[in-house]
């Protein structure tokens, strides 16, 4: 994992609604609103917008003229043992919008479980305990709702929980030694 600070300016393209870091609150950027983007991981974008860091969902790149990022994809009939690391890849795509860092080597997944639907055999339930850097950070909602989006593309996810724990609370210490080197710690 490579990280450089590399900022690109640009104009915004259309009307379009991005989170402000780290409230989460929504808000609308409007056409012709000149941006930065200070990271661009995973599928979305983190602006700087008139002081202000704000994310851009990947869906929306073309608001700033980007190409939406690529998404994982596997076969519908994927082997059920094969599923476990293709989640823990799909995690890994998932970032906080203020850390050039995937939530897995933050070290904010705490636990990842699989149940059987019943009414589904070739289909589970996909289990999430994560947390975040911080307990009152805004942005925990907007990440939970990034990680059951990308688990539920996948096949044979039918259902996904994704449970906020601050029990342990999170710490530096929890991240791996490849994301420490990247964040120079």
């Amino acid at each position: 994992m490579t990280y450089r600070r590399h900022r690109e300016d640009v104009l915004v393209r259309r009307n379009v609604t991005v989170e402000v870091i780290p409230s989460g609150e929504p808000i609308e950027l409007e056409a012709g609103q000149l941006a930065q983007i200070t990271q661009a991981l995973g599928s979305s974008f983190t602006l700087l917008v008139e002081g202000q860091l704000m994310r851009l969902k990947g869906v929306d790149a073309d608001a700033i003229g980007k190409t939406p990022p690529e998404t994982i994809t596997a076969p519908a009939d994927l082997p059920i043992e094969e599923l476990e690391p293709l989640v823990w890849e799909t995690l890994r795509t998932c970032y906080d919008p203020e850390i050039p860092v995937n939530i897995v080597d933050l070290g904010l997944v705490y636990r990842l479980a699989f149940e059987p639907l019943p009414d589904d055999a070739h289909k589970v339930r996909a289990l999430v305990d994560m947390t975040l850097t911080a307990p009152g950070c805004g942005m925990g909602e907007a990440i939970a709702d990034e990680v059951c989006d990308k688990l539920l593309a996948l096949p044979r996810v039918g259902e996904i929980t994704v449970n906020l724990v601050f029990d342990p609370p999170w710490d530096r210490s929890m991240m791996s030694e490849e994301a420490q080197l990247a964040l120079g710690l």
